[in-house]
């Protein structure tokens, strides 16, 4: 832990458009946290220099997104073990790569906790270089950042809580020095976790203007963006559904029902949706279809190398052996055809077959980049983090009411241009709820974490057309890695 946090320099971005200036920034210099934090500036440049990193190939930008998270999730069919990302899907954790995979993981996600913890601390219990709202906004951002990356190392690293919550796992770092800090019990992360986004939200709840004036999603006149672009910021909704998310985590079914159905009441208000289900038009359009459902989401990346993701893992081109990553079979007789259970889906639409040298390669085109596509489409750059049919699911699953669940799982299933479904028990609608986490998160490394929750010992098999396989329980647990257990 000493290397992670030796981090007395930031990385410090520096604005290169004046209509997006919260979001495209381009790293070019560091400088010492003292004229870092001079000013107001300083502090929104040190944040948006986290909110940069979380683009990086290491976490966000693949591995804990669309690449080697949703290998673990068995979304693909990995034969080859000339494939990089071979043995994660066998859950090799002690071949070398990936050991070397996962402690990349932990050393950029600590470093990035450990900028957030300078942010914190300069932030302080109020700060004169910074006048509401960027005081709440800026804290409370942080305050986010570092409980989201915390939970996602508790996902990963961590028991499977609802068995190991009184195991020891990982360090929850609050400050910025170079102290070893122990490990802590998962229950003990956890309440950390809920400490800082219930602070967050404390802050946010009296400074972001999403609560207010939506997402505004399109650049100031004035060229002041500070309080545009919501979606690509830990919004104050954003954090709440991570509380939720959390709440879930810990099998605390109450505030985790209590959480989503204020999010539902507040942000999908009939006519007056902050964050409204994708229209038919734009889930459907020729030239520049949104694959992503980018109105749904309440956060985001913003990540203008976005392509990267599909050239580096879905590109049809790919060797299809050892390099491209896609499901088994064919389009109308393969995994994909199992998956979708209406063809009429706007998800079943981002797989495609491509004709290569007289054989039709399978291809996910869900991070494609369209021609036609421009800046404004918001989907563009978009990888989504946190969307607002996981607020709905967790409500589905949440309540005891199964007509009421049936109700929350429709919902999505109506914007998605599917069929209703009608469970008739609990445990039919929980079969119903996992085919709609691995439909609808696919690409944004959340299916994994599902299955680990709920300690499912039988998943369905990525190198088969249909059916399940069973899965130890000791794979959920990835083990720490060797740099963080040399430190100890």
């Amino acid at each position: 832990m000493k290397n992670i946090l030796k981090y007395t320099l930031i990385a410090i971005s520096f604005l290169v458009s004046s209509c997006q200036s919260w979001i495209e920034i381009t790293p070019t210099d560091r400088l010492t946290e003292d004229m870092v934090f001079s000013n107001k500036e300083g502090f929104k440049k040190a944040l948006n220099g986290v909110y940069i990193e979380l683009n990086s190939t290491t976490v966000y930008g693949q591995n804990m997104s669309a690449g080697m998270i949703d290998v673990l999730a068995q979304y693909y069919n990995l034969t080859s073990e000339q494939h990089p990302l071979y043995y994660y899907f066998k859950y090799t954790y002690t071949q070398a790569n990936v050991k070397s995979g996962f402690d990349l993981i932990w050393q950029k996600t600590y470093k990035l906790i450990s900028n957030c913890n300078i942010i914190i601390e300069k932030c302080g219990d109020s700060n004169p270089l910074l006048p509401e709202p960027y005081f709440g906004m800026i804290k409370g951002e942080a305050l986010a950042l570092r409980a989201m990356l915390h939970l996602d190392m508790l996902r990963l690293f961590g028991p499977i809580y609802s068995t190991g919550s009184a195991k020891t796992c990982i360090p929850y770092m609050t400050i910025a020095n170079q102290e070893v800090q122990p490990l802590l019990t998962a229950e003990k992360v956890m309440d950390n976790i809920l400490k800082d986004l219930n602070d967050a939200i404390a802050l946010l709840e009296t400074s972001d203007p999403v609560i207010t004036n939506g997402v505004r999603n399109y650049a100031d006149q004035s060229g002041n963006n500070d309080m545009n672009y919501r979606q690509y910021r830990l919004n104050y909704f954003a954090v709440k559904a991570l509380l939720a998310r959390a709440y879930l985590w810990k099998g605390d079914k109450v505030n985790a029902l209590s959480i989503s159905e204020e999010i539902l009441s507040q942000t999908q208000i009939t006519g007056s949706e902050i964050f409204p289900f994708v229209t038919n038009a734009n889930a459907t359009n020729s030239t520049a279809p949104d694959r992503v459902f980018s109105t749904e989401v309440l956060f985001s990346l913003y990540y203008v190398n976005r392509k990267t993701l599909q050239t580096n893992l879905f590109d049809p081109n790919l060797d299809p052996t050892t390099a491209i990553l896609t499901a088994y079979g064919t389009l109308t007789t393969g995994r994909v055809n199992e998956m979708y259970d209406d063809k009429n889906d706007y998800r079943y639409n981002a797989w495609a077959n491509y004709n290569k040298n007289g054989s039709n390669i399978l291809y996910l085109r869900k991070y494609e980049d369209m021609t036609g596509s421009t800046t404004t489409n918001a989907w563009r750059y978009m990888i989504p983090l946190i969307r607002l049919s996981e607020v709905y699911f967790i409500a589905a699953e949440c309540t005891d009411d199964l007509t009421l669940a049936t109700q929350y799982l429709n919902k999505i299933r109506t914007g998605r241009n599917c069929f209703s479904v009608a469970p008739a028990t609990r445990d039919a609608l929980m079969t119903f709820l996992s085919a709609e986490y691995r439909r609808e998160m696919i690409g944004e490394g959340q299916l994994f974490f599902f299955y680990k929750r709920l300690a499912m010992a039988n998943i369905p098999n990525g190198i088969k057309a249909t059916g399940n396989m069973n899965i130890s329980l000791d794979n959920y647990v990835v083990p720490l890695p060797t740099s963080e257990i040399s430190m100890r």
